[in-house]
């Protein structure tokens, strides 16, 4: 199958369309010198359009890394013949460089100061992977060829003066997740119903906010409330978080359906 014919299966919108084409630029590149390559990260949403493709690819050696166990954004590595996935991940000389930013303990900043603080000088999104913020520091994950210039011009988030160093990989510390288990039954595992459940909403708003094209299942949009739901499905609205299917029991005395969900806050 041909790019053409590749991006014409797999790409849904002309901007997919474009990131699909740089997968396959960096695949090509693997393939035609035999040397390991990669994207620049990735989002949730992207990574299942790269996930895609590949499959329409014939499934060649690839890998996703953030830098650390459970990354949300992530590079796709290409790797030659002659590697192995683990051999690329104990080399200290990968693509994906940490970076720890220290601040005063209560200073309030957040993940949206620290995106802004990085986008506004001038660096693309895609540079960037993603952002851990504590109480008195966060770990930048980016890729090798801007952590140079991030550590001689990232001396400020929002109002705050920060002080940034190196950090190893085996360093970094992500924030611990925080998650609120609901039990809950509903009458049928349509999209709108699940999606009820895991917001709070009434089952009416949920399907509203699924057609106007807010709600995405398995990071993919999805504007069909009738969209069958099952276990191990993550659903995200935007402004509203997201939320893991994380059982679906048997029938309720009163026929419902019980569900066990994880809504991340």
């Amino acid at each position: 199958m041909t790019k053409t014919e590749l991006l014409n299966k797999t790409a849904r919108t002309e901007e997919e369309r474009v990131l699909l084409s740089r997968v396959l630029d960096k695949l090509e590149l693997t393939r035609q010198r035999n040397i390991p390559s990669h994207t620049c990260f990735l989002s949730p949403t992207q990574r299942v359009s790269a996930e895609s493709l590949l499959n329409a690819c014939g499934h060649p050696k690839h890998l996703f890394f953030g830098g650390y166990e459970g990354a949300e954004r992530t590079i796709c590595v290409f790797l030659p013949d002659w590697q192995e996935p683990e051999d690329w991940l104990a080399d200290p000389d990968g693509p994906v460089r940490a970076l720890r930013a220290s601040f005063p303990a209560g200073s309030g900043l957040t993940h949206r100061d620290f995106l802004g603080a990085v986008l506004g000088l001038g660096l693309d999104r895609e540079k960037t992977g993603d952002l851990l913020v504590g109480e008195s520091g966060c770990d930048l994950l980016v890729l090798e060829d801007v952590a140079e210039f991030l550590l001689l011009h990232l001396d400020q988030a929002g109002r705050v003066r920060l002080k940034l160093a190196p950090l190893p990989l085996d360093q970094v510390e992500p924030p611990p997740v925080q998650v609120r288990q609901i039990r809950d039954t509903v009458a049928t595992l349509r999209l709108d119903a699940v999606a009820a459940s895991g917001f709070s909403l009434a089952r009416g708003k949920a399907a509203d906010l699924i057609c106007a094209g807010r709600v995405q299942l398995n990071h993919r949009e999805c504007v069909k409330p009738d969209r069958a739901v099952g276990q191990g499905d993550v659903i995200s609205c935007r402004g509203l978080g997201k939320c893991v299917v994380k059982e679906v029991g048997g029938p309720s005395k009163k026929g419902r359906i019980m569900l066990l969900l994880e809504r991340y806050v």
